[in-house]
């Protein structure tokens, strides 16, 4: 009987802990369509009743962040997208103004990170990238990268030193993100737009492995790629939580908030 109301009084601590966990979003994008879609008042709410305390803001183009940055400035932090509208993830590379625009932006806000941006293999090799890194050496900037690993190791070639933020753990299954985990210290994989290390509300073996071995590179994300998916921000924070309460404590606040405060080298909450 004593064990059974131990075991209770344990679910219910964990229950609790999991409604309050804080949340930094690593993935989040509010671009020309969804400032069309949802005021910026209405995103700050949303991003508030969700828990996300810190979430890293991108859009195309750069005017949403900037709304954002000005409604809700204890929460968003701004990161610079290269795009100027919708249908330019395959093209901006092989486009010299994005390096302008990206200049210009950047002497005009402040920006913890370059992207989320689209670019795989010998894209790395154009000069509009190896431009935007070396624009992100100049200004120690995070690189936010929606690449497969071949462009991973491209970047870190071009830059050893960058700090990489690859975007939905390259779409890749969790033996291949250990894999380039153990061979770029810099390098922290994003969550968002997966569903595949979450086992209604249990972490799937593979993954766990990955977050036992990297406890300090995995973070949550919720890629608010399209304007209806802010419609899923509340119940992504409260299924994260849920899978990240299957996790040891101090894990499931690195992977929740911890993370990104240290891959953006913000001030650590307490």
């Amino acid at each position: 009987m004593l064990r059974l109301i131990a075991l209770f009084s344990l679910l219910l601590s964990a229950s609790a802990y999991a409604e309050e966990l804080p949340i930094f979003d690593s993935h989040i994008h509010y671009s020309h369509d969804a400032v069309e879609f949802l005021p910026p008042e209405k995103i700050a709410e949303i991003l508030k009743k969700s828990g996300v305390k810190k979430a890293l803001v991108s859009s195309s183009d750069d005017r949403g962040t900037q709304l954002l940055v000005k409604h809700a400035p204890d929460i968003v932090v701004p990161a610079l997208r290269p795009y100027r509208k919708r249908g330019e993830t395959g093209s901006w590379m092989h486009d010299p103004t994005i390096i302008e625009y990206v200049e210009d932006l950047l002497k005009r806000h402040k920006y913890h990170a370059i992207g989320e941006f689209h670019a795989f293999d010998e894209d790395i090799e154009t000069p509009v990238l190896q431009r935007i890194i070396q624009l992100a050496k100049e200004h120690d900037l995070l690189l936010h990268a929606h690449s497969d690993a071949d462009a991973v190791d491209r970047i870190f070639k071009a830059y050893p030193e960058a700090r990489v933020l690859w975007a939905h753990s390259g779409f890749v299954r969790p033996e291949r993100v250990r894999e380039m985990l153990r061979k770029y210290k810099n390098l922290w994989a994003d969550l968002a737009f997966r569903s595949d290390h979450d086992d209604n509300g249990k972490v799937v073996p593979q993954w766990r492995e990955a977050f036992e071995e990297f406890p300090d590179r995995f973070m949550v994300g919720t890629d608010t790629f399209a304007p209806e998916r802010w419609l899923y921000v509340e119940d992504h924070a409260r299924t994260s939580r849920a899978w990240l309460s299957d996790l040891p404590k101090d894990i499931a606040e690195k992977i929740a908030f911890r993370n990104a405060e240290t891959m953006l080298r913000l001030q650590p909450s307490q």
